[in-house]
């Protein structure tokens, strides 16, 4: 089994669940077999308590687990199917291993964070990377992408990122990988490094050093910031990627593959001898390249509670994405709070302004059709 893992620094919400599943997309269009693993970092059990306006929908899995959004990303981009065990939490980490000690299972021995709680998410990621997730073959991956979720430095993190650490000896360096997403800010005109320095630096100092490091920024990487991230980072130039705005998220694979992710990987992996020298990405090109060239548009009008944070309905978003791109169609989301298609307040007196309640109104009236995903509980 091959590990890639993936960590971000900077600020959150960078896109590594799109860089990890673009990855794969990529791998796979190489003839390898993929499986993948969310790390967040929170005491949460998982994510089904949450609220979506902080955290965003609650996946629910094959199985029956409530997990990160991002899983269902992976599911949809890689066609696989992910089991609960594939969303790592603080709290499942810490629930097991106390389950433990309160059995015995420790011998009477000092339970502590190194080794116990590091050598449990080293045996949890092992095990579950070995689940197959193909329906189609029921083999095992080749490789197991495995994203850390938020950035490096946070508290929350540091008991997994020292796991990894003592997780490249145990596997060795042909089948562990690290790579660092990290924000190229543009100021003045300029690229800014000094971000992707920090971050890469203390990742270093936690005894991680990465062997690709993807850029996110608003414009392509120039090759003199490429060759200064190189020479401050301890990467070669050609590991330093740019991953700068794109019209769709359906070319993320292809800029990628233009890089040579692909040949990095190989070499990086040992994986000369399974890995094809040209990825087969024909059919996602041409689906790519398509989606840009819809010209008639379709308007969907969707009602929800949670409609100020769009990653509350991701699923359903991604589901009329598809149906659109089936039916070669532009779509356009019209956002129509449920509370003000009420004509009454909460008290349940007439509204004073009626302008918010017939815009509502308007939006639905000349929409071509209308979806409300579910919700619970009072406003």
């Amino acid at each position: 089994m091959k590990y890639i893992v993936v960590t971000g620094g900077v600020v959150s919400g960078l896109g590594k669940g799109v860089t990890i599943s673009s990855m794969g997309r990529l791998l796979q269009g190489c003839g390898l077999k993929v499986t993948s693993i969310k790390i967040d970092p929170y005491l949460n059990v998982d994510a089904g308590t949450m609220s979506p306006f902080e955290h965003g929908e609650v996946f629910v899995m094959g199985d029956g687990g409530e997990s990160d959004l991002d899983l269902g990303n992976y599911e949809r981009f890689l066609s696989i199917s992910l089991t609960s065990d594939h969303n790592i939490t603080t709290g499942k980490i810490y629930q097991t291993v106390i389950s433990k000690e309160r059995r015995g299972d420790y011998l009477g021995k000092t339970v502590q964070v190194v080794p116990h709680i590091t050598d449990e998410i080293q045996d949890w990621i092992e095990r579950v990377a070995h689940i197959p997730v193909d329906e189609s073959s029921n083999e095992v991956a080749d490789v197991c992408l495995i994203e850390v979720g938020g950035t490096v430095g946070d508290i929350e993190s540091s008991v997994f990122l020292e796991a990894l650490r003592q997780f490249q000896f145990r596997v060795g360096d042909d089948n562990f990988c690290l790579m660092f997403v990290s924000l190229v800010p543009i100021l003045s005109q300029e690229q800014k490094t000094k971000p992707t320095q920090h971050g890469v630096k203390d990742l270093r100092s936690l005894g991680l050093s990465p062997k690709v490091i993807f850029c996110r920024s608003e414009e392509r990487l120039q090759r003199d910031t490429c060759n200064k991230i190189s020479s401050f980072c301890h990467v070669p130039p050609q590991s330093v990627l740019s991953v700068h705005n794109v019209n769709n998220v359906y070319h993320v694979p292809l800029m990628l593959m233009e890089q040579n992710l692909h040949k990095i990987i190989s070499k990086e992996l040992n994986l000369q001898d399974k890995i094809a020298v040209v990825p087969d990405m024909t059919k996602w090109s041409h689906m790519a390249h398509q989606v840009d060239s819809f010209k008639k548009v379709v308007k969907i009008a969707l009602i929800g509670k949670y409609t100020g944070f769009q990653d509350s309905y991701l699923s359903v978003i991604k589901s009329l994405m598809h149906a659109s791109i089936a039916c070669e169609r532009k779509l356009e989301l019209v956002w129509v709070e449920a509370t003000q298609l009420e004509e009454n307040d909460p008290n349940g007196e007439q509204k004073q302004d009626k302008a918010e309640y017939d815009s509502a109104w308007e939006k639905i009236s000349t929409a071509d059709g209308v979806i409300v995903p579910g919700g619970f509980g009072n406003r």
